[in-house]
């Protein structure tokens, strides 16, 4: 036989000596199965398993610590009332109504907020007198919220009479500046921060 054909045969052969030698040393062995022992489920889908998530329904991309509660900014709002009122009246001017319509939608929108109505008299005319005057201004308001269907226990009303003077002056202006009703809400509204991605844009 030539020697050229010699060759390759028993390359060939040689290499299959070998795989067969090595498969002859190591017998094939089963890979093993993972015996999962804990529960992973993660239902917010926060990246943090039931099993330690502390704020369960979390929003869907929010930004979260290790216990699976999302950073958040609190967020405020404030609406105040300033009614005036005639000498010896606690009878509401029609052109505070807006005023009274635009505080029933803010109480409407920040349904955790209360508020308190501040009933104030000048100092013409007996302090006892003027004490329920000022009293009696602050449910006049107070009426008028409710007729804007606010839940009266979310309104509370307080009296001061004379005795919180906002200008201290014996005129006019001064007394008519004094026969007020004043309130003042805050709102406030948590913000869930959404987690960074390469999507997110910056403002700038």
């Amino acid at each position: 036989m030539n020697i050229r054909y010699l060759i390759p045969i028993l390359a060939v052969v040689a290499i299959h000596n070998t795989v067969a030698m090595a498969e002859d040393e190591y017998e094939y062995v089963e890979p093993p199965v993972a015996n999962q022992v804990s529960d992973l489920t993660d239902d917010d889908k926060d990246g943090v398993v039931n099993a330690r998530d502390i704020c369960p329904g979390t929003p869907i991309g929010a930004q979260v610590d290790n216990d699976g509660c999302g950073a958040a900014i609190v967020e405020e709002e404030q609406r105040q009332l300033r009614i005036l009122f005639a000498n010896d009246s606690y009878e509401i001017n029609p052109i505070f109504s807006d005023q009274i319509q635009t505080m029933a939608q803010f109480l409407e929108k920040y349904q955790s907020a209360s508020i308190q109505i501040q009933g104030y008299a000048s100092k013409v005319g007996d302090p006892e007198y003027n004490l329920e005057l000022s009293k009696k201004r602050a449910h006049a308001v107070e009426d008028e919220l409710l007729y804007f269907e606010v839940d009266p226990k979310r309104v509370t009303i307080v009296g001061y009479g004379e005795s919180r003077l906002e200008a201290e002056g014996d005129d006019e202006t001064s007394h008519a500046l004094n026969r007020r009703v004043t309130a003042t809400v805050v709102g406030l509204t948590e913000k869930v921060i959404d987690e960074w991605t390469i999507f997110t844009i910056i403002e700038k």
